[in-house]
């Protein structure tokens, strides 16, 4: 007898801050995932409408989205993608420098997998206290002090990320 698995590898493309940015390059990337998470402060929604058109999108919003974004998603996206628990926010801070508003809800009920935005810098960091992966995928947009503009992408796999790369895009004018 075999054993049917349900479970099918998904490419995730991770992109936040883009405050109200889209071109080409963000695109060519979307096309070449099953699913775009967003890690907030997306500005105007013609970025994400973009994305919904091509791909399945889950996304949060940040500190300079609007009523009308607010609306639209989250502040806290946690959900189950394959076997991998994932927890999706903008502001949630670095290991061992939390947000106070979601510390005690990590250490509690650690995900998997947990992904903010905000700072525009780039961090791939295993947390080690709390037994989970930790991503901020720099920042998308061209607004803000960063220099080159990042995203990352992965594969899901099972209960397995794995195939993380890391992709530049030009650096800012």
């Amino acid at each position: 007898m075999f054993l049917v698995s349900t479970l099918i590898m998904k490419k995730i493309l991770l992109l936040s801050d883009t405050h109200s940015h889209s071109d080409d390059t963000i695109l060519k990337y979307v096309n070449q995932a099953d699913e775009v998470w967003h890690a907030g402060d997306i500005g105007d929604l013609q970025v994400t409408d973009t994305i919904k058109k091509l791909k399945p999108l889950r996304c949060v919003y940040g500190n300079i989205d609007d009523a009308q974004a607010r609306l639209e998603f989250p502040l806290h996206n946690r959900f189950m993608c394959e076997g991998v628990d994932v927890w999706i926010t903008h502001i949630g801070g670095y290991p061992g420098k939390y947000s106070p508003t979601i510390k005690s809800q990590i250490s509690s009920n650690p995900p998997n997998l947990f992904i903010c935005g905000h700072s525009h810098i780039l961090k791939v960091i295993f947390d080690k206290k709390n037994n989970f992966l930790h991503m901020n995928p720099g920042a998308a947009g061209k607004s803000g002090f960063h220099q080159v503009r990042t995203m990352l992408r992965f594969v899901i796999d099972g209960d397995k990320i794995k195939d993380l790369e890391i992709i530049e895009m030009e650096k800012r004018a």
